[in-house]
């Protein structure tokens, strides 16, 4: 990378919602560090985890696929092995003072399943509208946790997912949660490094929060083996928690959220939940202060990420 000229690819969306690509020079790495850092300082931006991102096959080499992804069902996670349960190939750095592994570990719901202590829907949910937008974000299929940023609502079960998948936190300032109550089934996940921003969430018809909007348009074509009517029609009752529920309706809850994901996850994920690249993205503009911490943590565990390696196989250089 030192001394080249990068190519960032910038996804615009067209009237159809199909998503573009196109290519923008960026300029050589250390003036895109500057550049990014002064609209970072503008923008109140609080954290940054390291330089622009590589190019893969070209100054990096990262080999995916070599991490068997868990795909065996039981009983605190079931739906992994459906055929469209979302898997995510994810880079890491070798210890909190390391360069890049040349590996990604393979992560499914059974880990995020442990990481969060319970299966619901909400967490599957959450993953797979990380997934369709790590699509855009990270079209190589290679997640690097240390460039991203996320935004959620204040459910456990969204927050945990993008937490798990983005290795955003609330200490480094780029955790967040939406500032606007209605996108509370929705998330943002944010590429530093590329400065896209994406906007995820499922599809009118998925959908089963009480008088919640969905906030995009996109509606599926296929019908649920459960009826969404009926599922928040009972969740109204449940989950007021005020007496009137009775124990046949909290286990007959669980059962249709059960049924809906696996129900889901036997089609391709772009089926139910939908994406927009949000343009000229500012994380103030979207995010809760009143729930963030005034001065964040500055993250050094992705410092060396980029680091140059030894001339020799020994060295004191």
């Amino acid at each position: 990378m030192k001394g080249s000229c990068l190519e960032r690819n910038v996804f615009p969306e067209n009237e159809k919602g199909i998503i573009r690509v196109r290519k923008e020079s960026v300029g050589m790495r250390g003036v895109t560090f500057l550049l990014f850092l002064v609209v970072a300082l503008l923008a109140g931006v609080p954290a940054w985890s390291g330089e622009p991102a590589y190019r893969q096959g070209v100054d990096i080499f990262i080999e995916t696929g070599v991490d068997q992804p868990d795909r065996a069902p039981t009983w605190y996670a079931p739906m992994v092995a459906k055929p469209y349960s979302p898997v995510f190939e994810i880079l890491a750095t070798r210890g909190t003072q390391g360069r890049y592994y040349p590996y990604t570990y393979a992560v499914t719901m059974k880990d995020i399943v442990k990481f969060h202590g319970h299966d619901c829907e909400g967490l599957s949910h959450a993953a797979a509208s990380a997934k369709v937008a790590f699509g855009i974000l990270f079209p190589d299929g290679i997640i690097d946790r240390s460039v991203l940023w996320g935004i959620s609502g204040t459910s456990p079960c969204w927050s945990d997912a993008i937490a798990f998948l983005t290795g955003a936190r609330m200490q480094y300032g780029n955790l967040g949660f939406f500032k606007d109550k209605k996108y509370g089934h929705a998330i943002i996940l944010y590429r530093e490094d590329t400065g896209i921003a994406v906007l995820a969430t499922w599809k009118q018809g998925i959908s089963n929060i009480p008088d919640e909007p969905v906030v995009l348009p996109g509606k599926i074509s296929w019908t649920p083996q459960v009826n969404m009517e009926e599922v928040m029609n009972l969740k109204r009752v449940v989950k007021k928690a005020d007496g009137k529920q009775t124990p046949y309706q909290v286990d007959q809850m669980r059962y249709y959220q059960w049924k809906h994901i696996n129900d889901v996850f036997n089609r391709p994920l772009e089926e139910s939940y939908q994406v927009k690249v949000l343009d000229n993205f500012k994380w103030a503009e979207w995010v809760d202060a009143k729930k963030s911490i005034p001065n964040p943590h500055q993250r050094t565990d992705t410092r060396l990420k980029n680091d140059l390696y030894r001339k020799r196989p020994v060295s004191l250089e």
